[in-house]
């Protein structure tokens, strides 16, 4: 009696252990442990936002008025667009520090990536240039002259049709990316700031600043088949400024940046239809996803700070402090 009455008070330890060690491993491997970094236009810097505590864990000094900002494909580094050093700068995600730079015409802005991650397609807006940078190489391949004051950059989904839109010009410049060559340019209203593409390939969106609105362009026939707009009562329309875009992986729902208006946007990616507006800080610019989509970061530079969005909920639950004049945010694994 007294052997199966320790047997059995043996068992009921071992689930105990078990049961702590299960909570234990719970707690110490956050489940969304994700790190953001936000560059600092004025400050000259780069937040470390770490997703897990939601606080900045490091600052990173950077050049010159900084911008865009993206991880590489390989996950091993974040590209940093200095716009008045006129490089992109590599920050290595395990040091957290500066370790090299891309050759880049003046001024660069936005870039983007190939699927590979080979190739580096930057806006640079002062010589109103595509540059094209072989990131294994690290070297500059060439140019393509485009229009006035480029900014948004994208990529189709296979690869090959490059996005860039020029400020001053209106237009939405479609690239070849085998012979680099514009194929076609699709007027859009003014101040065309960022493009975004469907994963399926089927819409592409570009914001324009001053015209107020997103364009909604059909890539295969190259032309605009409809345009988001948005009113919000108390609010002039020229205060109501689309900037960013961040549209989720299933095409469903999509997020826009408004700019001065200080909201961000909640559009029915089907319909085109704005479902609410979210309160964040003053002048909203761009945003990132966690890789779960759990999360939308977006920066607002004047507050010089960063809101975080309950995507599911679809409302803020966080505002965190970082540097002056935050612009720009890319996601990473730690």
């Amino acid at each position: 009696m007294q052997a199966v009455m320790m047997m059995k008070r043996s068992k009921m330890l071992r689930r105990v252990w078990l049961c702590g060690a299960a909570v234990w491993l719970a707690t110490a491997v956050p489940a969304s442990a994700f790190l953001a970094y936000v560059s600092n236009e004025k400050s000259n810097t780069v937040s470390v936002i770490d997703t897990d505590s939601w606080t900045v864990t490091a600052t990173i000094k950077v050049g010159q008025r900084p911008r865009g900002i993206e991880l590489t494909r390989d996950g091993k580094s974040v590209l940093v667009a200095v716009g008045d050093d006129d490089t992109i700068q590599i920050i290595d995600v395990a040091s957290q520090k500066v370790v090299d730079s891309l050759p880049s015409g003046p001024d660069p802005e936005l870039f983007t990536q190939d699927a590979a991650g080979k190739i580096l397609y930057v806006a640079n807006e002062n010589d109103n240039t595509v540059t094209v940078i072989d990131l294994e190489k690290r070297v500059r391949m060439g140019d393509v002259q485009v229009g006035v004051e480029p900014e948004g950059m994208a990529i189709s989904p296979d690869g090959k049709i490059l996005i860039n839109t020029s400020e001053t010009t209106n237009m939405a410049h479609f690239i070849d990316t085998t012979t680099r060559e514009i194929v076609a340019n699709v007027l859009v209203d003014a101040r065309p700031r960022f493009a975004e593409f469907k994963r399926d390939g089927s819409e592409l969106w570009v914001s324009s600043e001053i015209g107020g609105t997103v364009s909604v362009i059909d890539p295969a026939r190259r032309v605009v088949t409809g345009k988001i707009e948005f009113n919000i009562a108390g609010l002039r329309r020229e205060a109501i400024q689309p900037v960013g875009i961040g549209m989720t992986r299933d095409a469903k729902i999509a997020f826009i940046a408004l700019g001065p208006a200080n909201r961000i946007a909640i559009v029915d990616a089907t319909t085109h239809k704005v479902i609410k507006y979210l309160l964040v800080g003053q002048r909203v610019w761009h945003m990132a996803f966690t890789p779960d989509e759990k999360y939308l970061l977006v920066t607002n530079g004047v507050s010089n700070d960063v809101s975080v969005i309950d995507v599911a909920a679809q409302k803020v639950i966080k505002t965190i402090q970082v540097g002056e004049l935050p612009w720009g945010v890319a996601m990473a694994r730690p």
